[in-house]
């Protein structure tokens, strides 16, 4: 239990517009009343949020806390990773179970919950399938409580034929759940990537040149017609791309049920970075693309054609990088063996904060992007992602002009390296609770470890914008 509070003074934003109102949260970690000019009760602890914003804490849908890729594995876990998310703002993620290959989904699934046993703030599950899986398995999988599903057009040890897509959808599409994907056409990226090798093409750079926009944006437009044809709901993870976008938009416009997804790094990075001397930091699938991506991306998220802001956490030591992804006893000697992957689950609030102070997006559109639609999305709505009456009380007070560093050694991600290394911002979170509790203080961390919880996802949903 915590002792109830009162946020008294702040201006609470949510996708409607911005209130000035008070919150007061109950002894039970829940939100029991928000209004304007609320007195303080008896041995309430009165929080003065006065020119601050009150927003719901942030929910992460895209996170890889325990992701082995070849002989590595992310340099975060559920502890650590969770510790910095809510240093930024970020109270609950949603992680990607990933089993290895032939492994039986469902054990994967239990073994993805007793890690998330030492998470800091509350945490869900997406399962990945490697291969269809029967009806059964869905329905097991949705009763309890993970109702979406990933699926790779991408990777060889991941990717799915388009005849278990379909099958997949429709079985989705029978238990109302949402099917993710990772939308790059793999084939064809293989041939690409085996013909700069022969040409000895093998430096950082060539992994943009070898998974270029228009392979995303074919693989986006495979995906909506299926979506189409079984009329289940997809959801496109971390669209990189104009090409890619304009395809997704297409779709929408002809009434599939599809859903996108962008990451911060596509925002505000592009692939010169791959040039650079820290070039093998900034790989990632799909890569880092050019400006004019940026542009259009900014746009849809303003207009609401993209719906969610999610990081793609997925970060690993520097010298684990350059080692590859066979480990020191073969090291990397080309492009395709280093792994990819950024670390952005701390500082994805701020980083789409910048968009609001550049007049990019809105403060409404920050929320509803970084809070409230990947938990409408996903089924935890309005338990997270909502300041309403009865909703967890996962609470930030965002002080919108405090200064922070985004450089590796002042935040807390379990990484040497930042992709923003040297930047500073404005906006930074001055309080954040979780069901109630203090976890974050004016920059220090007062959570502790293990006290995260599973939250189940339901299929009923809040009607989201795009469905």
């Amino acid at each position: 239990m915590s002792n109830g509070r009162l946020i008294r003074g702040g201006t609470v934003v949510d996708s409607t517009g911005m209130h000035k109102t008070d919150v007061r949260v109950g002894e039970d970690g829940t939100v029991r009343e928000v209004a304007p000019g609320l007195v303080a009760m008896s041995g309430e602890e009165v929080y003065d949020a006065t020119s601050k914003l009150v927003i719901p804490g942030g929910v992460d849908a895209h996170t890889h806390l325990h992701l082995e890729v070849g002989d590595l594995r992310t340099s975060d876990d559920f502890a650590s990773g969770t510790m910095a998310a809510v240093m930024g703002g970020t109270t609950c993620v949603i992680e990607y179970v990933t089993p290895r290959q032939g492994e039986d989904p469902l054990a994967a699934v239990e073994y993805w919950r007793s890690l998330g046993e030492s998470a800091c703030i509350d945490w869900s599950l997406h399962a990945t399938f490697t291969s269809a899986v029967s009806s059964s398995v869905v329905a097991s999988l949705v009763e309890g409580g993970i109702t979406s599903f990933k699926l790779y057009l991408a990777y060889s040890q991941l990717a799915i034929s388009d005849r278990e897509a379909v099958q997949m959808l429709f079985a989705a599409k029978e238990h109302g759940a949402v099917v993710c994907f990772h939308c790059e056409n793999g084939g064809a990226i293989d041939v690409l990537i085996a013909r700069a090798l022969a040409e000895g093409r093998k430096g950082v750079p060539e992994h943009a040149s070898t998974r270029p926009a228009i392979l995303e944006a074919e693989a986006v437009n495979r995906v909506c017609s299926f979506a189409e044809i079984t009329e289940a709901t997809v959801y496109l993870v971390h669209l990189s791309s104009a090409l890619a976008l304009e395809n997704m938009m297409r779709a929408k416009d002809r009434g599939v049920h599809v859903l996108g997804e962008t990451c911060p790094h596509y925002l505000w990075l592009d692939r010169r970075k791959l040039e650079g001397e820290e070039g093998i930091c900034f790989m990632c699938s799909p890569p880092l693309r050019d400006k004019s991506d940026q542009d259009q991306l900014w746009n849809a998220l303003a207009s609401g054609m993209l719906d969610t802001v999610a990081t793609d956490h997925c970060p690993f030591w520097t010298a684990d990088r350059k080692a590859g992804i066979f480990g020191k006893s073969h090291p990397a000697d080309n492009f395709s063996e280093m792994p990819g992957g950024l670390p952005g689950i701390e500082t994805r609030m701020a980083l789409m904060w910048q968009g609001v102070r550049a007049g990019l997006i809105t403060p409404m559109d920050w929320v509803r992007t970084c809070c409230e639609q990947p938990a409408k999305i996903f089924g935890l709505w309005p338990k997270k992602g909502s300041l309403a009456v009865g909703a967890d009380a996962d609470l930030v007070v965002w002080d919108p002009n405090r200064p922070a560093s985004l450089d590796y050694q002042s935040l807390h991600m379990a990484t040497d390296h930042s992709p923003y290394q040297g930047w500073r911002v404005e906006g930074w979170p001055e309080l954040v609770l979780s069901r109630g509790r203090v976890v974050v203080h004016r920059g220090r961390f007062m959570g502790e470890r293990g006290v995260g919880q599973f939250v189940p996802g339901r299929v009923k949903r809040v009607n989201p914008e795009g469905f």
